[in-house]
């Protein structure tokens, strides 16, 4: 038997499904700053090419809706939000029209890997959800989705949120004049532009009339003063927080299907302050690997007070601490029986809220690294040394960032041929 004929019998049998890209909050550069990655990704391809796609979805909207603009965006159509969600949030049931779809041929024989960075990740979490319940119509189906890809993902929320801006005690009320308020600001004043500022301005807000072809510039001012939008439940920054992780948990988000693959890539810069508990904080040298508004950030995070949260989040009554019942608040002891991981951090996201959605206690998970996975369990890998923008998206040719590309493309390959193995039996 000839090498070449090896050749051609290994390119007929490659299937590689697309891969589909979702970016996280404020994430609109697509393939501009990725850079130079698929030669990486396709590395042990045996030649052939995967496909890569960048979804458009809502920068800052919520996860519902940046979920359903995924999914319409894949498949075609005019995104449809849904009756019930529409009138509870009060904006259109219905967005753009797409005319085709990035991947009109998406079905159960022809499905897709997703891979979400920092609030990509939940949204594909959503997403598969959305349409485990129907949501998209009879047809759509979770099987449709291979694998589950994640890097920095705030699964169960994250801190960073309410050193931004957002109330530890009434969310998703805003402290005026915080980041959090002039982040609202700038996102009304874009989304008013919008129809003569570049695509990369687009922040899929037409469902809410927020241009000045629906809205007067007085109109725009009273948003500015008081955003209906920044301070819903229907929004971005409510979806970070530990409240709404914890209503996404009752409702099972996340569990896993049982046919499709999970992978998740979690992140820390910080290291443990000695004589302080559990408290993590940044170095000098971290300055190397984050800009300075992330390197404050972390360090806000690593020694952030979880007994001000109200709430008290779900993680927390797992760890049996103490809870004062007349304020519903945590007691001081809670720092002693807290691990680190809830303080150690990427510079946005703390690193237990990106293992995936729920507690260990309740999902299928293996925190190890293996080269045969199995359908419906998450596996977790911690990089340490690594920011929450050191592998995507920012492309700088480390060999970090080579390496996650090079292990993506062989676990999506591994995964791969292992379903046609079961599938020829």
């Amino acid at each position: 038997m000839s090498d070449s004929w090896k050749t051609k019998e290994v390119l007929s049998q490659c299937q590689c499904f697309p891969l589909v890209i979702v970016q996280g909050f404020m994430g609109r550069t697509e393939s501009r700053i990725w850079g130079d990655f698929e030669k990486h990704l396709n590395h042990d391809c045996h030649g052939c090419e995967r496909r890569v796609i960048f979804a458009s979805v809502g920068p800052v909207s919520s996860l519902h809706d940046r979920a359903c603009e995924l999914y319409y965006s894949l498949a075609g159509g005019t995104v449809d939000y849904g009756e019930e969600h529409s009138m509870a949030h009060g904006h259109a049931r219905y967005g753009r029209t797409h005319a085709k779809g990035l991947y009109p041929q998406w079905s159960s024989e022809n499905p897709i890997h997703l891979l979400g960075h920092s609030l990509g990740g939940p949204t594909i979490v959503k997403l598969q959800y959305l349409m485990k319940h129907g949501h998209f119509g009879p047809l759509a189906h979770p099987d449709w989705i291979r694998s589950i890809n994640t890097i920095s993902s705030p699964f169960r929320g994250s801190q960073a949120v309410y050193s931004l801006g957002e109330r530890v005690d009434a969310a998703p009320k805003i402290r005026p004049f915080s980041v959090g308020a002039m982040l609202s600001k700038f996102v009304h004043t874009i989304s008013y532009f919008s129809p003569i500022l570049p695509k990369a301005f687009d922040f899929h807000t037409e469902s809410r009339r927020m241009t000045f072809s629906d809205i007067s510039i007085f109109c725009l001012l009273k948003k500015m003063w008081k955003s209906e939008w920044a301070q819903s439940y229907d929004a971005a920054p409510y979806d970070i927080t530990f409240e709404s992780a914890d209503k996404r948990e009752a409702n099972l988000e996340g569990q896993p299907h049982p046919r499709t693959f999970y992978r998740s890539c979690a992140t820390y810069l910080t290291e443990k302050v000695e004589g302080k508990e559990n408290f993590h904080t940044t170095t000098s040298s971290s300055l190397l690997s984050l800009n300075p508004p992330l390197f404050f950030l972390a360090r806000a995070m690593g020694s952030f007070d979880f007994s001000t949260i109200q709430p008290v989040p779900s993680f927390l009554e797992e760890t049996q601490n103490p809870v004062d019942m007349e304020q519903g608040l945590l007691t001081e002891n809670y720092r002693k029986n807290l691990p680190e991981e809830y303080w150690a951090n990427d510079g946005v996201v703390p690193l237990f809220s990106q293992w995936h959605p729920a507690a260990c206690s309740s999902t299928r998970c293996r925190h190890v690294k293996t080269k045969i996975p199995a359908p419906g369990v998450w596996y977790v890998e911690q990089w340490d040394n690594t920011s929450h923008m050191t592998l995507v998206p920012f492309w700088v040719a480390s060999d970090c960032q080579k390496q996650y590309w090079l292990n993506l493309g062989r676990w999506l390959r591994t995964i791969e041929l292992q379903t046609q193995t079961l599938e020829c039996h």
